[in-house]
């Protein structure tokens, strides 16, 4: 068996795509972590000294309260607020009276049920009951990869839409048309639209209000806003419903944004680590023209 320069300076093309699909993904997870170290390096700037005034806040109230009631001291205090973090902890609101409305009436209920099965979860009403949490466990079991399915089949059908679309625009750079269609609409329906509501409804600013649609359409859920829950207002039995269906499709339409920008972000960072690698092995292949014909190297089987 003998190989010569040529026979390796053709086969360098296949190792180069080969290395490159494999090279890039140390580049990834280098910048998946620098991104992680990033935000918790800003969120720890801003929000470690606001926590700290807050809390001293908190411990001056509790302060003024026992000075104003003396009979109560200390500790009788202190169980107080445990039991008012156990109500809240439950999903009941410790404001207002018995009179509040159920936080599992069957809007409420339908609510929740779309939190569990989108993955939302936000954290402020959860099952009590062994038998809820149980049946919580199944319904999430077989709820989750029916949500996705569905989820993927109103993708389709969007894409369906998108080409539908791209057929009525018969101009150069119809593409970049469709998607800038489909983005602008999706933001004007999904997130701009929306807060808009939410901030007469619930009296949040429209900053509140776009904090919270995305929070929720990304199903990062933190849970600090969710709707429906202001025990002075009255709101109307299927607000919540008609919320919990608006989440599903605006989950779909964000998800094909979140997708088409990972796919974006992937083929940059290959093309990138694709072209180094070529420039590398043009140089690699000029260096090995540059140098005088070695002689045919013999290996013996």
């Amino acid at each position: 068996l003998s190989r010569d320069w040529q026979g390796q300076i053709s086969i360098m093309p296949l190792l180069t795509v080969h290395s490159q699909q494999i090279s890039w993904t140390p580049l990834l997870v280098l910048g998946y972590l620098f991104y992680l170290l990033l935000g918790a390096m800003v969120f720890h700037l801003l929000e470690k000294q606001a926590e700290t005034h807050f809390r001293d806040q908190f411990q001056l109230e509790k302060l003024k309260f026992l000075q104003n009631y003396t009979c109560l001291d200390r500790q009788a205090l202190e169980q107080f607020v445990q039991v008012l973090m156990e109500a809240w902890e439950k999903g009941v609101n410790p404001e207002g009276n018995s009179t509040n409305p159920s936080n599992w009436d069957f809007s409420n209920s339908f609510f929740f049920a779309g939190t569990v099965v989108t993955t939302i979860g936000y954290g402020n009403l959860s099952p009590s009951t062994v038998a809820g949490q149980i049946f919580c466990v199944f319904y999430a079991l077989f709820g989750v990869p029916l949500n996705l399915a569905f989820l993927n089949q109103l993708g389709k059908a969007l894409n369906a839409h998108m080409l539908t679309l791209e057929r009525w625009v018969k101009k150069p750079g119809r593409a970049q048309v469709q998607l800038v269609i489909f983005l602008t609409s999706g933001t004007l329906l999904f997130l701009v639209f929306p807060p808009l509501v939410f901030s007469y409804v619930e009296g949040w600013s429209y900053g509140e209000g776009f904090y919270f649609t995305f929070i929720t359409l990304s199903t990062i859920g933190f849970g600090d806003y969710v709707v429906g829950t202001n025990p002075n207002k009255h709101y109307i039995p299927v607000y919540r419903s008609l919320t919990a269906i608006w989440i599903v499709f605006g989950l779909a339409w964000l998800a094909l944004v979140f997708n088409v920008g990972a796919d974006l972000m992937e083929r940059y960072l290959q093309l990138k680590w694709h072209k180094s690698d070529l420039s590398l092995a043009e140089g690699d292949t000029t260096k090995l023209e540059d140098e005088p014909e070695q002689p045919r190297i013999h290996i013996p089987s």
